[in-house]
């Protein structure tokens, strides 16, 4: 069953990463580091598919990732190649983007977040290998990408690999999410965790305040500052999760929203910056200037409107790479989930005996009336033309008849073996 609690952690991170490219409030990355906890949540997701398949959950993630951007791709590839990309063997890198792909001047501003998917398709290449260490070898492994990333900030590694500066500013988290699958994180006492989570949160926040970027205190300004605060972040977020959150689904509005932004993460990330790009000068042109809280404010209402647009348009992508059926708007109830009319009470004390009757009603036996005669059906407890069998295990009158402890045994033992299984769709047998 899935945590609910992460899966509002993941919906909270995707919104927040929208009102960020909207609104560019540098406040919001320090509040809210949202990147760093949806690569932990992500190397969490990674670590349970290779404890339970093994390498081959490599191959399982990238199917999971890619189908949606080359969605992206077939649409605007040939619109910058249109508009004075040139075309070169380097624009396969759409299709697997280990490096950044080739864009023209207003692509590389509307599909700037692939970066985001090659991060990710490196720390998915590097998982196998990182999870063998991580086995033998926890802390330590922990601690190599924030060891590289000080060695890169203080200039002891210099000119750094881009990809070895991308591993040492987000793979600590995502193995911070491999500590979380471990369940390392909530086996940590309060009196490890707290002063661990305070120290990391006073260094990164004195390396912000010391270092601030050229937008400020902007935490993607900041690699040293952005990986130690996001750790004391994740720290806190999932070392102390709660096994699981019902109120969210309480409200069925709210529920919903947290389903659909979780089934659909990937195509609101790569779709969301086209927009915000085409709305900057659209809005400013009707006087809704991105410099005053109004006008941002109708620029978020109309970022997500058309996210929503475009999500069901191509998200059921997502929905056939997980191998799910597709679905328009996820977070529908199943049939089976459906909620059942509760059924009427039988005249007369009938009761369900458990065995399915001839329409797929169950079958009902009397409370205390005898068969004809007062005995019990020769067919072993089945109903006869006439009788039913009694509860109370043949007793007729308050008299006990010879044989009716075992009789009532037999017909006990009956009802036990005649309760079906129900099955999960998973396919797993569940207890009723």
């Amino acid at each position: 069953m899935r945590n609910r609690y992460l899966d509002l952690l993941r919906a909270l991170a995707i919104v927040r990463v929208v009102v960020y490219h909207v609104t560019g409030w540098a406040s919001l990355t320090v509040l809210f580091p949202a990147m760093s906890v949806m690569f932990a949540m992500a190397g969490s997701l990674m670590a349970a598919t290779l404890y339970r398949v093994g390498p081959s959950a490599v191959g399982r993630r990238l199917r999971r990732l890619l189908p949606s951007l080359w969605v992206v791709a077939a649409i605007f590839v040939p619109a910058m190649l249109l508009t004075g990309l040139p075309l070169t063997p380097k624009v396969l890198f759409w299709l697997f983007p280990v490096v950044d792909p080739p864009a023209n001047y207003w692509g590389a501003l509307a599909l700037s977040p692939i970066w985001y998917l090659r991060d990710y398709l490196w720390f998915v290449l590097a998982s196998p290998i990182a999870i063998w260490l991580f086995r033998r070898f926890p802390l330590p492994t922990l601690l190599a990408p924030y060891f590289l990333l000080i060695s890169i900030e203080f200039g002891i590694y210099q000119n750094p690999h881009g990809v070895l500066r991308e591993f040492g500013l987000y793979f600590g988290a995502w193995l911070l999410g491999f500590a979380h699958q471990a369940g390392m994180l909530r086996r940590m006492t309060n009196r490890v965790l707290v002063p661990v989570v305070l120290t990391l949160a006073a260094t990164g926040g004195a390396w912000i305040l010391a270092n601030p970027g050229p937008r400020g205190y902007d935490l993607n300004d900041i690699p040293l500052g952005n990986a130690l605060w996001s750790a004391a972040f994740i720290l806190v977020a999932l070392g102390r999760a709660p096994s699981a959150a019902a109120w969210v689904d309480r409200n069925e509005l709210i529920g919903r929203a947290v389903t659909v932004l979780n089934r659909r993460a990937l195509t609101v990330y790569l779709w969301h910056m086209a927009f915000v790009v085409a709305l900057t000068p659209l809005v400013d042109v009707v006087g809704w200037s991105h410099q005053n809280l109004l006008g941002q404010a109708i620029r978020v209402v109309l970022v997500f409107a058309l996210v929503g647009v475009v999500t069901a348009a191509f998200g059921w992508v997502e929905d056939v790479a997980a191998q799910r059926p597709p679905e328009l708007i996820p977070g529908g109830r199943p049939p089976s989930a459906r909620p059942q009319a509760a059924p009427r009470r039988p005249v007369g004390g009938l009761i369900p005996d458990g065995r399915p009757g001839p329409d797929g009603e169950m079958l009902r036996i009397d409370r205390g009336r005898p068969g004809p005669g007062g005995d019990r059906p020769a067919d072993g407890g089945r109903p006869g033309s006439g009788g039913e069998v009694p509860t109370d295990g043949g007793r007729t009158g308050g008299e006990e008849p010879v044989g009716a402890g075992r009789a009532a045994g037999r017909v006990a033992q009956r009802r036990e073996e005649s309760v079906p299984e129900q099955r999960g769709r998973s396919g797993d047998v569940s207890g009723t």
